[in-house]
């Protein structure tokens, strides 16, 4: 529940941030609009460069954050190093997954799993098609899952 919510929290921030840098169309109207123009968006790489220094850095910040955030929230009900290794990827794998869910739910983005995203920008930009991290996500998860089910001992 933890990782979905704040995926979703996640994605309502970037849309906040493409609205307030006027990076994405319609954001003076209403979400339905947002929607019906977020075709008109510039490619991922023209965002970066339209951003003011001083928001990229915040951004950085912000993916800072989330991570530190992802990692405290996997060390608080074990002790053992491998278990808390798969609570991150878990936690990880299911914020992705919400993240690019909840951004197409409410803008409509992204039009295309070949469409590019930036997926990080620590240590510096992180560029792929859309279709990469569910992908990753999925097998994330599933490597969680079988490595859970395996008779070895955690």
């Amino acid at each position: 529940m933890f990782a979905s919510a704040f995926g979703f929290l996640e994605a309502t921030v970037v849309v906040y941030l493409r609205a307030a840098a006027g990076l994405l169309p319609g954001y003076h109207g209403t979400l339905s609009d947002v929607v019906r123009l977020s075709g008109e968006s510039p490619a991922i790489g023209e965002v970066l460069g339209e951003l003011p220094s001083s928001v990229l850095t915040l951004e950085v910040l912000r993916e800072a954050g989330t991570l530190l955030v992802l990692i405290s929230v996997t060390l608080l009900p074990s002790v053992k190093s491998r278990i808390r290794v798969a609570l991150f990827l878990w936690a990880f794998a299911i914020w992705d997954t919400v993240y690019y869910a909840a951004l197409w739910a409410t803008v409509r983005w992204p039009h295309s799993i070949k469409d590019t995203d930036v997926l990080f920008l620590i240590p510096k930009p992180w560029f792929a098609p859309v279709w990469f991290p569910p992908l990753v996500s999925a097998l994330t998860l599933l490597t969680v899952l079988l490595t859970r089910a395996s008779p070895t001992k955690v």
